[in-house]
């Protein structure tokens, strides 16, 4: 059984992240029309050879920097999946590189990811370095100087730009609350471990289900607040490896006023049927990690959070936003993806926002959350709709949600395929200020996407949440 001294092994050298962001940053680097045109040229090679620079890129930097194998995932190094997800971000960034705000979103994800794992500006640096020898070393002689100069000029700008947002959102954190964050790495206390839905019999446990873990700081201070869809890094020492890891976790409660603790939620990853292996960190959680144990959490972070606010009119321009005047909101959730969607379900309530949440889960064994949502859904329903789908085929009398509403079972949640009345009652078509919130498998958020753009909803009110490394 691990130990919160086993976890947290003080005699290994542990990424603190910065004390404070830097008081002035350098001036922003610059990048001709030409080398512009030259790097928009090399977009078709990137596309050919992304792949095999990328990877050639993580192995010679952290093999020569080994104390960046705390600041990356394993996990993902070994599958491929982070450089896939760079070869992308490479690719989109020589298309786009005259029309950066093509770019924003992806941007703004990465910049909040990369705040949350304490990424400083000298690891731009390093990245710069390896990034542009293995551009020379894949390419050989078709990396001429001038391809060179374009890309590291190119380079230059994009670090700028994410050194820039990333001080503001380090200054952000630090002082929100009337400076109740903090920047870098705190001690946190497992307080309480609870299952968000029916545990497994198979282990003490669940064998597919979500654990809430209550985190409290050790220090006793008030923690901030954040905004319901956000997360937090989650940093262990593994010591198999010898290093630490760390990994995204939703805030899945609406933020306390008495700032005591936070509530994360983990789906343990068993792997795919020998595909892929079990995920180190969410098993470490669900059976080693015991009340009293010791973790550690960056700052709140994460751009998945309500945007849309009430429309002014001359009304109510200059008096609070009234119950009417909010946007209603459609959260689409399946499987973990119910985490955050929580947070925002349980803020909007109490904001007097009309929701309706569609999630879709394997079984009422796994379904999160169903206590909350009944007493919340129970305490608004004149204002909150809930639709619930399993994908097995439980009996007929049970399919009824904890929240009193039906449940399809024996399918998945695909809004296309939904009866007409059931998508006007669920989706607020009619309504062009509802926002909607979407977060679960890729698949499931592509899907949902492409259908309500295909309905007539605009892309700027679509919001998606991606846990995978990459982008959609």
């Amino acid at each position: 059984m691990a130990t919160a001294k086993t976890l947290q092994r003080q005699d290994v050298a542990q990424p603190t992240g910065p004390v404070s962001p830097p008081a002035t940053l350098k001036p922003a680097p610059s990048v001709t029309p030409e080398q512009i045109a030259i790097v928009k040229a090399t977009a078709p090679v990137l596309r050919e050879h992304g792949v095999a620079i990328t990877t050639l890129f993580y192995k010679n930097m952290i093999d020569e920097n080994p104390e960046l194998k705390n600041v990356f995932s394993l996990t993902s190094q070994a599958t491929g999946a982070q450089p896939r997800a760079l070869a992308g971000a490479v690719l989109s960034y020589a298309m786009f590189i005259d029309d950066l705000p093509r770019l924003r979103h992806a941007v703004e994800r990465i910049a909040h990811k990369h705040a949350s794992l304490q990424i400083v500006p000298a690891q731009y640096d390093i990245v710069g370095k390896y990034l542009i020898e293995a551009i020379g070393l894949v390419l050989g002689d078709a990396a001429t100087p001038p391809i060179v100069d374009a890309w590291t000029a190119a380079y230059g700008v994009l670090a700028s730009v994410f050194i820039g947002r990333e001080h503001t959102l380090y200054e952000e954190a630090r002082t929100r609350d009337n400076n109740k964050g903090w920047a870098g790495w705190r001690k946190f206390r497992v307080q309480r471990r609870e299952y968000a839905a029916s545990p497994d019999e198979e282990i003490t446990g669940e064998k597919d289900g979500i654990l809430s873990l209550y985190l409290a700081p050790v220090d006793g201070k008030p923690l901030p607040t954040y905004e319901p869809g956000q997360y937090v890094s989650l940093q262990v020492f593994i010591p198999e490896f010898g290093v630490f890891q760390s990994r995204q976790y939703s805030l899945s409660q609406a933020p306390r006023a008495a700032g005591d603790y936070y509530r994360i939620s983990v789906k343990r990853d068993n792997g795919n049927n020998g595909l892929t292996e079990p995920g180190r960190i969410s098993n470490l959680l669900h059976k080693e990690i015991k009340e009293g144990d010791e973790v550690e959490l960056s700052q709140p972070q994460g751009e998945f959070v309500v945007e849309e606010t009430p429309v002014p009119t001359a009304e109510n321009a200059k008096k609070p936003a009234s119950t009417e005047s909010l946007a209603p909101l459609v959260l689409l959730s399946a499987g973990v993806g119910a985490t955050p969607v929580m947070a925002i379900l349980e803020t909007a309530a109490q904001q007097g926002r009309t929701i309706s949440w569609l999630h879709g889960s394997h079984s009422r064994s796994v379904l999160p959350f169903s206590k909350e949502v009944q007493a919340i859904r129970a305490a608004h329903p004149e204002r909150i709709l809930t639709h619930t789908v399993l994908s097995t085929d439980e009996e007929a009398p049970a399919a009824t949600s904890t929240a009193g509403d039906p449940v399809v079972t024996g399918t998945h949640l695909k809004i296309a395929e939904m009866a007409d009345t059931d998508r006007k009652r669920l989706l607020f078509l009619d309504d062009a200020r509802t926002g909607y919130y979407i977060c679960g498998p890729s698949s499931f958020m592509v899907e949902s996407r492409d259908t309500l753009q295909g309905l007539g909803v605009a892309p700027e009110r679509i919001h998606l949440e991606l846990f995978d490394t990459g982008d959609l």
